[in-house]
């Protein structure tokens, strides 16, 4: 009896912690295939997102940039987050090493907040094409733009780094994927963190939207009965129909990372064992809204099924 317990641990010692996962070895493959083949197409799609708007010029617009910069984030996720974290997870006793465990943790911060910084841009570019179409052209140019995305990069690489530097003390040894992720000690840096990456940009995403949701809508019932109005001999221009999609659609991108990377997801997960079924899955979850993203973008942008079919057909003259 006393070998089959220690057989459920990683090291035999009285000391150890780390425990073997406790799933069986057909749902063990299974779980490996079906991660690693989001891993494999969210790197796909998001190559096709990133070739697309880089190579054909008249796609680089200012909202599509954004799109980019966000899709570069998502290709991270599945090219280097997803396999490494399949690895780690299905196979608790931590075998990568110390300095990869510092990696990890940084390259999953690092799209994590560069997702939260490109969608905070994407919201303010919306709400300035709905709410203020007329200076719009104006106020959002590719300039700016790729300023905005160069700062914001480089505020989340920085950010990042020092992040880690508190939490990971790579002269201790790492022998478990809990001791590699789950930090303890810390407490009103975490809360800050959590304050800094999700409540505030949280908040002014979902105020932004809620903003844009009113006034499309309003604008949405004028546009039913005549494209320009006129109020108090003042003529008002509306955001065009392109613009109000494009809201929409990004509205729905904005929607499904609020959906994925919700905190409760995070302490439903921490109830549950950590090796069971049902913590992998909602463990998981974050990562799966890389993989989404450029689905949304198939539906709804005529222009990603146009480029993709060139791209897939060697057809990339401008």
């Amino acid at each position: 009896m006393e070998e089959h317990e220690d057989d459920q641990y990683c090291f035999q010692d009285k000391n150890s912690t780390c425990r073997k996962i406790s799933i069986s070895t057909s749902i063990c493959i299974t779980l490996y295939i079906f991660f690693l083949l989001i891993s494999g197409v969210t790197v796909f799609l998001n190559l096709l997102v990133i070739i697309s708007i880089s190579h054909f010029k008249q796609l680089q617009t200012p909202t599509n940039l954004l799109i980019l910069s966000l899709a570069v984030s998502d290709l991270l996720v599945g090219l280097i987050v997803i396999p490494a974290m399949t690895v780690a997870i299905m196979q608790p006793c931590w075998v990568l090493g110390r300095y990869f465990c510092v990696l990890l943790l940084y390259t999953n911060c690092l799209c994590c907040s560069s997702s939260v910084g490109n969608l905070i841009l994407i919201s303010v570019d919306r709400y300035v094409a709905v709410c203020d179409p007329l200076m719009y052209c104006m106020k959002i140019t590719i300039a700016r733009i790729k300023f905005c995305i160069f700062i914001t990069w480089c505020c989340c690489i920085i950010y990042d780094a020092v992040l880690v530097n508190i939490f990971v003390n790579v002269q201790v040894p790492i022998r478990c994927f809990n001791e590699c992720i789950f930090i303890e000690g810390h407490f009103w840096v975490n809360v800050i963190d959590f304050v800094i990456t999700m409540g505030i940009p949280c908040s002014i995403i979902i105020t932004l939207y809620l903003k844009i949701f009113v006034v499309a809508r309003s604008q949405a019932r004028k546009v039913f009965s005549k494209s320009i109005s006129t109020v108090s001999g003042v003529r008002t221009v509306q955001a065009s129909k392109p613009e109000r999609k494009a809201s929409k659609t990004l509205g729905i991108v904005v929607f499904n990372y609020l959906i994925c990377w919700n905190p409760i997801t995070f302490f439903v997960s921490m109830i549950f064992s950590s090796q069971s079924l049902t913590s992998i899955v909602l463990t998981f979850l974050p990562f799966v809204n890389s993989f989404i993203n450029p689905i949304i973008y198939a539906f709804f942008y005529k222009w990603f099924i146009v480029t993709a079919k060139h791209i897939l057909s060697h057809k990339l003259s401008c």
